[in-house]
């Protein structure tokens, strides 16, 4: 999950009406009356709770870690994005949706609402928001645009084809299924193979006890039509990435063969941040209230591996990293380095009647960006861009080794 979860907490954090509604479409505790206790005080709900038989409780704790997920600014995104598909065909549904979410006191209302009266929606906003939390994609470019098949017979082909090749090549993946989503302009494609079996120990029937299983290992793809491009995310081999691309050219984009991929000659200009005149730039209206570098690492041009890194506190003073390098300039010569990565702080507002949020960007040469594709991170996007950060093609010779211009 994406963050640490306890039943205990998440029963003090979600309203008591909407508990109440949650566990009387489930015939439960109806001798409790949730809605009429007091907020936070739910002692004798979890002890209820803990009454359940283990089987039933499992079950529900699944979906409150869920719920619990998408009570949060990123989940909300997840779930207004979902009903901007399902809902494409009528503006004003859509409209009144997101108003109505909205209006709500907090995130756990608005997770909940969408659990309970819109179930239709929480299957593509779960899919989103883990998507988000993945790190580690690989991207290629050198598509043409093209439509990607979304149908079954498309996804039943892209599965066939991962099932084949995991159970050929690594002994596993004797089953595969996959599911498409689309989020704006972007089509999400999840490939579940079942993984190797495995054996865990667990608690049955009061008695501890291994059992075996077959678990699913996850594929995921993005595909920008707009751009060309595939986003690729799969745990294991390296050696597996290029067949995974080559799959979905072939069986989603209808191509004969994987296109070559061009040399991704872009990089971000990260050396711009050292002068410390460099300029921000966003439209107020992003929400964007302030952005300013917090961590700046050097890296040598003339010993390989050598690096200076230097972090500042600008929670009272936002130019506080100049402070450092006007001090570290004295008795190095920092000329002879070029700015490698970079950690920036932004703080943008995400709901009217709350303070803007704190978000983390890191930016390593030459073109690595922790940034992903929900709402918010697109506006920071949108800043990078304006600010002439965003990778563009090389122009000059940054003199940096193999290994430094590889690194992550």
């Amino acid at each position: 999950m994406a963050r640490n979860y306890s039943t205990r907490d998440f029963f003090r954090q979600m309203p008591n009406r909407l508990l109440a509604r949650y566990f009387q479409e489930r015939g439960l505790f109806a001798e409790l009356d949730i809605a009429a206790m007091r907020e936070t005080k739910i002692d004798p709900l979890f002890a209820a709770w803990l009454s359940l038989p283990d089987d039933q409780r499992g079950k529900m704790d699944a979906e409150l870690q869920e719920i619990s997920d998408l009570s949060s600014e990123k989940g909300f995104c997840a779930i207004r994005d979902e009903a901007e598909f399902y809902l494409r065909a009528d503006v004003e549904a859509l409209k009144a949706f997101v108003q109505m979410l909205g209006d709500l006191e907090g995130h756990c209302d608005r997770a909940m609402v969408t659990f309970l009266d819109y179930h239709d929606l929480w299957n593509g906003a779960t899919r989103f928001f883990h998507a988000d939390t993945l790190p580690y994609w690989r991207k290629r470019k050198g598509f043409p645009n093209v439509p990607a098949s979304v149908h079954a017979d498309g996804r039943n082909e892209l599965a066939k084809r991962i099932r084949d090749y995991f159970h050929q090549v690594e002994g596993r993946g004797k089953n595969c299924t996959v599911d498409a989503f689309r989020r704006r302009d972007l089509d999400y494609f999840f490939a579940y193979p079942e993984d190797y079996s495995q054996k865990s120990i667990e608690w049955v029937n009061d008695e501890i006890d291994t059992r075996p299983h077959n678990p699913a290992f996850e594929v995921v793809y993005v595909y920008s039509q707009t751009d060309g491009t595939l986003d690729l995310n799969c745990r294991g081999s390296y050696k597996a990435v290029e067949p995974l691309q080559g799959m979905f050219a072939e069986a989603i984009l209808k191509l004969p063969e994987l296109p070559p991929d061009p040399e991704d000659a872009r990089i971000y200009d990260l050396n711009q941040l050292r002068e410390r005149n460099f300029q921000f730039t966003y439209d107020p209206a992003s929400g964007i209230y302030s952005v300013a570098v917090k961590k700046i690492r050097f890296s040598s041009k003339v010993v390989s591996g050598d690096r200076i890194t230097l972090e500042a506190n600008t929670s009272s003073k936002a130019d506080a990293i100049y402070d450092l390098i006007e001090k570290v300039g004295k008795s190095i010569p920092l000329k002879l380095y070029n700015v490698t990565q970079v950690e920036i702080g932004a703080k943008v507002t995400v709901e009217a009647k709350r303070p803007p949020r704190s978000e983390n960007i890191r930016i390593t040469y030459p073109n690595s960006c922790s940034l992903k594709y929900d709402d918010v991170d697109l506006r920071l996007r949108e800043m990078l861009v304006a600010s002439g950060i965003e990778p563009r093609e090389q122009a000059g010779d940054l003199e940096l080794s193999e290994t430094e211009t590889g690194e992550a």
